[in-house]
């Protein structure tokens, strides 16, 4: 068993301390830089207008690009008369195991509500039930139906919907689209002083340029292509993280990275984005079964095929060990035609545009990466430890999710840390600041390694883990940081987002030596709060990480039951 106390440095690799790009070419000023798109940078955009002069949103592709254009689920509330924040607390305390932050998860189910009403209020329009009510419908780890959804199976559209048009209408929100987010530029104080980009063809903002600021709020999202499979979209290539790590902010929890249990299987040779099939297919009663019609997750838990996400993927992978097969069966059949066209009409066109029918057949599913529960760290109103650096959504690690997300809980993260962030950074802006010498080792890996580093990462840090299979991924890693691009492009940039993060990653897997929530290791099957309850912290230094741990109680033991039956 390894000392559980702060560690030394995570590897003898040096990363990139600052990627290797072209002086700017252009300068632009804005009092605040939102980096990313989705429900968190717009939601914060939209508030902070009110209290900023002016509000600078870039996102690398357009507007709708980002992971809230996927959400297919919902967003999660007490937002029924039956159902009480407190409630949502223990659920999302359970899911978490031992992990979250008890605090931040108390400020996710108090002020969620609030925030999801505000979203109507901005136009979005989630579905109703025959007597004009939200239609609230239940997923995995959910004890109350409080899945707010719309359009069926396309919540994710219609929030990014309603924010765009909001957005689109405040001729005081400047938005900067195909931007890639390079650096930080930071002040002689280590603080905040802007952020350089790579923009496509946006008139005299192209190429490289540097936007001078006084904070930047990072919405990045994810880090989904870190993994040969996932749900997520192309632009998810960890760039917030990445920043945020070279600039000198500490990472948190990079080790539960969630993978959803049943993504539609399209073929060992299949990468990229895949299908997600919603965990709300389940909560309308679907289940899973194997080749030979067992449903497996009887028993398993009280919840059955309506458990955490974690437990259902590794229910789902241990079957398809044991029984030698590259998936399970989702048996949804029973829903009928018409339940099918209307509750989740995008599930099924996809479904049968890659020639599978729900309605009269089953659908292969098997785990892919889906949501990094960790990220940058923050406090409860968003801010990291680098004066001037916000960050929300799914880049942020705020607390709420511990070691496992709870359902259509990510959604709802956005919006209430979008909100807390907005409330506090307008009395908290400073001077303008001077960018300082940046002295920190230009680097950069080529495009060309990124499948080797995702093969790496998915066979040997994806949903089942091993000391030897991490260490093998380690020294991929190590070989890859060595690798030295010949050109400058945005896939060489991307790629080495990738593998910075993927080396934090791999570095705080292999330190926790126990299964907690979404990290499993093989070789040390069983939770150990003795031992492991705690967070482990990545830093970096000019390239070189280190890893620490933190330890703190577990926060998921001695809560009180819901009363609710599965």
């Amino acid at each position: 068993m390894r000392d559980p106390s702060p560690q030394g440095p995570a590897a003898t690799r040096r990363l990139p301390g600052r990627l290797t790009a072209p002086p700017p070419g252009w300068t632009a000023r804005a009092d605040v830089v939102i980096i990313g798109s989705g429900i968190a940078g717009l939601t914060t955009a939209l508030r902070l207008r009110e209290h900023v002069d002016k509000v600078l949103v870039v996102t690398k592709d357009v507007l709708n690009a980002g992971s809230t254009q996927w959400a297919q689920g919902g967003i999660a509330a007490a937002l029924s008369p039956e159902d009480t924040p407190e409630e949502h607390e223990v659920d999302t305390l359970v899911a978490g195991a031992g992990a979250c932050d008890r605090d931040a998860v108390r400020v996710l189910v108090t002020e969620g509500p609030d925030a999801v009403r505000e979203l109507i209020a901005l136009g979005t329009k989630f579905d109703l039930d025959a007597a004009g009510e939200l239609s609230l419908t239940r997923e995995g780890g959910h004890h109350r139906d409080r899945i707010a959804h719309a359009g069926g199976d396309a919540t994710g559209a219609e929030i990014q919907r309603a924010l765009i048009a909001a957005v689109e209408a405040a001729p005081d929100i400047e938005v900067i689209q195909h931007a890639l987010a390079v650096d930080l530029l930071l002040g002689d104080d280590g603080g905040v002083a802007g952020v350089t980009l790579h923009v496509i063809g946006e008139g005299v903002r192209d190429g490289v340029g540097a936007v001078i600021c006084r904070a930047v709020v990072l919405a990045s999202g994810g880090l989904g292509q870190v993994f040969s499979q996932t749900t997520n979209p192309a632009v998810s290539t960890g760039d917030g993280l990445a920043i945020a790590l070279r600039a000198g902010a500490t990472l948190r929890d990079l080790e539960f990275v969630q993978f959803h249990p049943t993504v539609m299987y399209l073929g060992p040779e299949s990468r990229g984005q895949q299908p997600l099939i919603s965990e709300a297919v389940r909560g309308e009663g679907a289940f899973l079964v194997d080749d030979d019609g067992d449903r497996f997750m009887t028993g398993v838990h009280p919840l059955a095929d309506l458990a955490p996400r974690d437990v259902v993927a590794k229910s789902i992978m241990k079957r398809m060990i044991d029984t030698g097969r590259p998936h399970m069966w989702l048996d949804a059949r029973h829903l009928g035609a018409e339940f099918w066209e209307r509750r989740f009409p995008t599930i099924l066109a996809t479904a049968r545009s890659h020639g599978v029918d729900p309605v009269t057949q089953l659908i292969p599913v098997a785990p892919a990466c889906h949501y990094a529960s960790g990220g940058v760290r923050t406090d409860l109103d968003g801010r990291t430890d680098l004066p001037g650096l916000y960050a929300t959504g799914e880049v942020a690690c705020s607390g709420v999710h511990g070691a496992n997300r709870l359902a259509s809980n990510s959604l709802l993260e956005g919006l209430v840390f979008s909100r807390r962030i907005s409330k506090v950074l307008p009395g908290e802006l400073g001077p303008w600041r001077d960018p300082a010498a940046d002295r920190r080792t230009a680097g950069l890996v080529p495009g060309s390694v990124r499948r080797t580093l995702q093969e790496a990462m998915t066979s040997q840090a994806g949903v089942l883990r091993t000391a030897a299979g991490l260490g093998e991924a380690g020294a991929v890693l190590d070989k890859l940081a060595g690798v030295t691009a010949d050109q400058v492009d945005q896939d060489s940039w991307e790629t080495t987002n990738l593998v910075t993060i993927s080396a934090a990653l791999a570095d705080a897997a292999a330190l926790r030596e126990e299964t907690r929530g979404s990290h499993w290791r093989d070789d040390f099957p069983d939770r150990d709060d003795e031992h492991w309850a705690g967070h482990f912290d990545v830093a970096m230094t000019d390239g070189v990480t280190t890893v620490t741990f933190h330890p703190a109680p577990a926060t998921d033991t001695d809560l009180p039951t819901t009363g609710v039956d599965g």
